[in-house]
């Protein structure tokens, strides 16, 4: 199958939409339409930090990453984060995936970026064996604090 990868248009709104729930579904998250729609006007905003490209074959989505600049103090630079990264389960295997990550390292070349990163699910296996070949996995422990 022939993917390819492109920055998310407007027209893709319905599809983006059902890939970002199935994402959401998959780490068991609770998302609504309106939590969508802002996420949505985020990618539609050229001023926005967040944006996306989406996998396409014969015309159909088959997957999607977001993606956003973040300083490096310690670096004196700045990274790119790859925030979500999701391909439909029947089109696992398709290199769609692969192929999302590395326009996201594309992006990043150009930006001047010094490192793409991301997390993922530690039993996120099948994810995590791409990952593996792709990137370093580091050492770091991430942590999460609600402000109250």
């Amino acid at each position: 199958m022939s993917v390819t990868i492109r920055t998310v248009m407007p027209d893709d709104r319905t599809a983006w939409g059902q890939l970002y729930a199935g994402y959401a579904a998959f780490y068991s998250v609770d998302q609504t339409e309106e939590m969508r729609d802002k996420v949505w006007s985020w990618l539609m905003d050229p001023a926005h930090e967040v944006h996306g490209f989406v996998a396409e074959a014969h015309g159909a989505l088959l997957g999607l990453t977001h993606y956003r600049p973040f300083s490096r103090p310690l670096a004196a630079g700045t990274g790119g984060f790859l925030d979500d990264l999701y391909v439909l389960p029947e089109a696992r295997g398709s290199k769609a995936g692969e192929a999302l990550i590395r326009a996201v390292q594309r992006e990043g070349r150009e930006r001047g970026w010094g490192v793409v990163r991301w997390i993922t699910a530690d039993d996120n296996y099948r994810a995590r064996g791409l990952y593996d070949q792709m990137a370093t996995r580091t050492e770091w422990i991430t942590y999460d604090l609600t402000p109250t």
